[in-house]
């Protein structure tokens, strides 16, 4: 316990301290993320926090964690690597949709491949079990590229995508530290002490942003750990909290970013677009469309998240299958909200307008009897 506690010490001062020289060079080159249409923040932000998110996991885990226990290790840190200085450049200067996925496919296989973190047993969901080496190899590559994209799109609010990955991170390090999966548990309190640190710098008015380098970091680290806490407590392992409806319980963890994207994904498709193009169809968009400002829209939705976890966590005792039922039926009821809410909002506007509109007509029609 000491040793963690220095670890998220050590991960959240190496933010502290670096976030600000990183911003001095960001404007000393120019390297912001500058205003445009589909963004809502209106100046230019520097736009490297991934750089101190990445620093900052990687040292404090170097320093402090025993990889004794922690099989293929060197093949993540490889992936995690190569996706970092992808999201780097891109932040940089710009880099392709399909160079990006291309190397989150690299990154994903790399990964599933060479260690044994790969979903093979779907706990009962669709009826199945253990599945073959073939398809557990793509799906969980599937898995990898879907969240780690779930955290590069959610990131539209200051201080959003940090602290969603904050929660969900600490919420595995807990899990992994129950079931005394140390090593494991250590690398996500890891990356929850370089969040907390950045979210001092990243919450509104934010002085900068994860920008790629980071979104592509911390969303591919909570896919391994999502990946890990579901085998870990697969119908085969001796796991210590006996979460046989784990894949469930790993989707409420993840709920806000993954129906977030699929959301939008949908309703590109049904539009005839690229779902790879950017719009403000996104949860957060709507939200601030409902009238909250980005620190009421980032708790508003790190609430929800937390909500869910509680509920997943609530019935946990029951099948996989219905677990997952019941976390995908409360996200599409919560997901509709924030439309509803603005839609309501625009109603009641046009229901001022037009009693405003009779109001004045009807004291035209007095003046002109008068």
């Amino acid at each position: 316990m000491i040793n963690i506690i220095l670890l998220v010490i050590t991960s959240f001062l190496i933010v502290v301290f670096a976030i600000p020289s990183i911003i001095t060079v960001a404007k000393l080159k120019g390297l912001y993320d500058k205003p445009e249409e589909r963004k809502i923040h209106t100046v230019k932000i520097p736009r490297l926090g991934g750089l101190a998110i990445f620093v900052s996991f990687v040292l404090s885990v170097l320093v402090w964690t025993d990889f004794s226990n922690m099989y293929g290790l060197q093949y993540i840190e490889a992936a995690l690597i190569l996706l970092f200085f992808s999201g780097l450049k891109d932040d940089i200067i710009m880099l392709s949709p399909m160079k990006k996925l291309l190397i989150q496919l690299v990154a994903a296989g790399m990964v599933t491949v060479y260690t044994k973190i790969r979903i093979s047993d779907l706990h009962g969901v669709f009826g199945i079990n253990e599945i073959p080496l073939w398809a557990s190899i793509l799906l969980t590559v599937f898995t990898i590229i879907v969240i780690t994209n779930s955290f590069n799109l959610i990131d539209g609010v200051d201080g959003l995508a940090g602290t969603l990955g904050l929660i969900i991170s600490l919420t595995f390090a807990f899990c992994f530290y129950l079931n005394n999966d140390i090593g494991w548990s250590m690398m996500a309190f890891s990356l929850s002490g370089a969040l907390l640190g950045f979210l001092f710098f990243n919450f509104h008015p934010a002085k900068i942003f994860m920008g790629d380098a980071g979104s592509l970091t911390v969303g591919f680290l909570l896919a391994i750990f999502a990946i890990f806490f579901i085998e870990s407590n697969s119908p085969a392992s001796n796991s210590i909290l006996n979460l046989r409806s784990a894949p469930g319980i790993a989707i409420g963890i993840l709920v806000v970013p993954l129906y977030d994207t699929l959301r939008v994904f949908i309703l590109r498709a049904t539009k005839k677009r690229s779902p790879f193009k950017a719009d403000k169809n996104h949860l957060h968009h709507w939200l601030i469309k409902t009238g909250l400002g980005h620190k009421q829209v980032s708790l508003t939705l790190g609430g929800v998240n937390v909500l869910f976890i509680i509920i997943a966590f609530a019935v946990k005792d029951y099948p996989a299958y219905i677990v997952l039922g019941i976390i995908c039926s409360l996200a599409l009821v919560v997901g509709q909200l924030p439309v509803y809410f603005y839609r309501h909002k625009i109603s009641d506007l046009e229901a001022d307008d037009s009693m405003q509109e009779e109001i004045e007509e009807s004291l035209r029609g007095k003046s002109f009897r008068n």
